[in-house]
């Protein structure tokens, strides 16, 4: 950081400093306290409500409704399940002894990890910010905050909130630019959980390297859709229309291009002009949608409509939208097709409300272009045909998928959620999202000392036992 920054920097060190002891008093702490901690939080979020719709309006026209949905119901989710298991979770794991340990008893001792961090993005601020921080504090540790600068009002009703509800030594949070995140990627937490792109994601991994820091990345892609001949057609175009366009097309695990089988593209492609009418209103009218966001902010803007354009002057056919407003970012909900393959679009994650639809005819060629691509975060099938659905999942890869529906895996808190190499790192979500903020100890207790007769010298009686023992494992 530059000299103009040294007194964050040392607020930043002092912070973390203080952080690193309270975790070890943190160690002790039972689930009754850790608890007592997320209900302060959770009082002081419910009293804010106001002021998250407020936020989220303000940065990037997110809807009411939307904010419901996507954050406060997210975060509540989490609470709950939170409340509801982790005294369970906290309790150590007896275990069978194998048999060359007859004569021990076993345990797993879930503890914290320690001093952790959490980079969150823009697109979710509330809910990526909260949830991985309430997975944290459930496990026992001290958490940092930096939520992302690109939205900047929300990011300060984070802040606040986290003032209110906790001391500094405990949960703290840092605003601020990439040379903020990149200083704190480079202390020596004990966890790092970033969600972000994969791009970003590579350096924020090499930094915690430096550290031997665990990380866990919640990252991107592109997320494929196939629709077959059996296909629910109207089900699925609402599905994917909610998917693709609800937070502008902003949200890591929504649907980046479809794959149509070709017999029945003419009926899906008017499914999905008919979804999204039905969901935000005609061409005419919808620029003027209060349900409608907008992109975060210019640069991804004309991001968004240079990758729109350039795929039309490739020869991609313009089939609905593309209307686009640079005075408060609005670019319509889109559908493309005819898309050269070599266009910037279908190399990219779109990340905003355009939909290239490709069609087939033969499933497998489906399956290895997909394999061709980086691991997504999401791969989504709209099927009845059981065995075609299988073929899908079990020929491709993926970090989640879901069958005749998007996004709802992210809800379901008895399931872990994340992606897979490019796609990401570890896996959240309930019970997932407090492991990765745990470390599993093994913990054996020799209480008849049985292993002692195998220690040297190795006397002929000694070696006997030990091939014994071999022949009877093998």
């Amino acid at each position: 950081m530059s000299e103009l920054d040294l007194s964050v920097k040392t607020e930043i060190d002092n912070v973390f400093a203080q952080q690193q002891c309270f975790a070890l008093a943190l160690r002790k702490s039972d689930y009754k306290q850790r608890l007592a901690s997320l209900d302060r939080f959770e009082r002081i979020f419910k009293a804010s409500y106001h002021r998250l719709y407020k936020a989220a309006a303000a940065d990037f026209s997110k809807p009411e409704s939307e904010v419901d949905t996507s954050e406060i119901l997210s975060v509540l989710s989490e609470l709950r399940h939170v409340r509801q298991k982790l005294r369970r979770w906290i309790k150590p794991k007896a275990v069978w002894p194998t048999l060359p340990m007859l004569g021990t008893s076993s345990k797993i001792v879930t503890e914290p990890k320690g001093v952790t961090l959490v980079v969150s993005p823009w697109n979710y601020p509330f809910n990526l910010s909260f949830c991985p921080m309430i997975w944290s504090i459930a496990a026992g540790n001290t958490v940092i905050l930096k939520p992302s600068e690109m939205t900047p009002a929300m990011s300060a009703v984070i802040a606040d909130i986290v003032k209110q509800a906790f001391e500094p030594r405990q949960v703290a949070v840092f605003e601020g630019d990439a040379e903020v995140a990149s200083y704190l990627t480079r202390l020596p937490f004990n966890h790092i959980y970033f969600t972000g792109s994969p791009a970003v994601g590579r350096h924020v991994m090499a930094a915690a390297s430096a550290n031997l820091a665990s990380v866990t990345l919640e990252l991107g892609g592109k997320s494929p859709v196939i629709v077959d001949a059996t296909a629910n057609l109207s089900k699925a175009a609402k599905s994917i229309c909610f998917g693709k366009f609800t937070n502008n097309g902003q949200t890591c695990i929504a649907p980046d291009y479809v794959y149509v089988d070709q017999q029945v593209r003419e009926q899906f492609v008017d499914a999905l002009v008919e979804a999204i009418e039905t969901l935000y209103g005609s061409q005419a009218t919808i620029a003027d949608n209060p349900d409608y966001c907008r992109v975060v902010n210019q640069a991804h803007y004309q991001r968004i409509k240079q990758l729109l354009e350039g795929a039309v002057a490739d020869g991609a056919t313009l089939l609905k939208g593309g209307q686009t407003r640079d005075a408060d970012r609005f670019i319509a909900p889109t559908l493309l097709t005819d898309i050269n393959s070599n266009s910037e679009i279908m190399t990219q994650e779109i990340f905003g409300p355009v939909l290239p639809i490709l069609s087939y005819s033969a499933i497998d060629q489906v399956i290895a272009n997909i394999n061709l691509n980086p691991k997504p975060l999401a791969l989504y099938v709209f099927s009845q045909d059981k065995k075609l659905t299988q073929k899908l999942l079990r020929e491709t890869s993926a970090g989640d998928s879901a069958v005749n529906a998007t996004m709802i895996h992210t809800v379901h808190q008895n399931l872990p959620f994340g992606g897979v190499n490019n796609s990401g790192i570890g896996k959240s979500s309930g019970i997932w999202g407090f492991k990765a903020f745990s470390h599993q100890r093994s913990v054996v207790v020799d209480r008849l000392g049985f292993s002692s007769i195998f220690h040297p010298p190795y006397t002929p009686r000694v070696k006997a036992l030990i091939k014994r023992v071999l022949k009877f494992l093998s």
